[in-house]
């Protein structure tokens, strides 16, 4: 049963269809299912095939939105049990998070930033399609001590260079700590742009923000 109902959200999603995706969800948790397994085995997956039917052009952006959609309605229902089920540990530090320009990726990125939030995180998230100026003008309102930055497609990931090298152009870049993700990012490339670390999943981006943070 569970296994069937995780099929069913995925393909609700990768279908773009809201109200079924939301109502799976709640009949899931309903079951019985942890949060991070409807996460693991249903939503991720899900904007995966949909990112890699963008990538060989069978999806457009209409398709990405209207998974996305889906997505977000889906996380509204996991994000309050996720966050139940985690101690959170008080000032951990300030986060600026968002998927950068040219992405409407959201879901590894929300994930990141409710997990951050439940571990003691102040977490201001900027959303998809984030301008660089965006950042930069959040960590200096906030003061904020580390910046994720999330990529989903090939062609967006230079987008994250140019945050690290306006951190960089404004100052900021001694007292912010940099973490990039997202399905197409690597270690590799978190090197070679000059970021402080990378994280494959949510769970190790809140390890590495606490690392970063010296609170882990």
């Amino acid at each position: 049963m569970s296994t069937e109902l995780l099929l069913q959200i995925r393909e609700c999603v990768v279908k773009g269809d809201q109200a079924a995706a939301l109502l799976l969800v709640q009949q899931a948790l309903e079951s019985g299912l942890e949060p991070m397994q409807i996460i693991d085995e249903g939503l991720t997956p899900a904007m995966h095939v949909v990112g890699d039917k963008f990538s060989c052009g069978e999806y457009f952006i209409p398709h990405l939105v209207m998974a996305a959609r889906a997505m977000q309605s889906a996380m509204k229902v996991v994000e309050p049990e996720l966050k139940k089920r985690h101690q959170a540990v008080e000032g951990a530090g300030t986060a600026v998070i968002g998927t950068v320009h040219g992405d409407i990726h959201e879901i590894g990125k929300s994930l990141v930033g409710v997990m951050l939030s439940a571990n003691g995180f102040q977490v201001h998230d900027l959303g998809v399609n984030v301008p660089v100026e965006a950042f930069i003008a959040k960590v200096q309102e906030t003061g904020a001590g580390l910046v994720g930055l999330s990529s989903l497609l090939t062609t967006t990931m230079v987008v994250q260079r140019k945050v690290v090298q306006a951190l960089e152009g404004a100052g900021l870049r001694d007292r912010v700590k940099v973490m990039v993700g997202g399905a197409p990012v690597k270690q590799g490339w978190a090197d070679e742009i000059g970021a402080d670390g990378y994280a494959e999943d949510a769970t190790s981006a809140v390890e590495l923000a606490k690392r970063l943070a010296g609170k882990g």
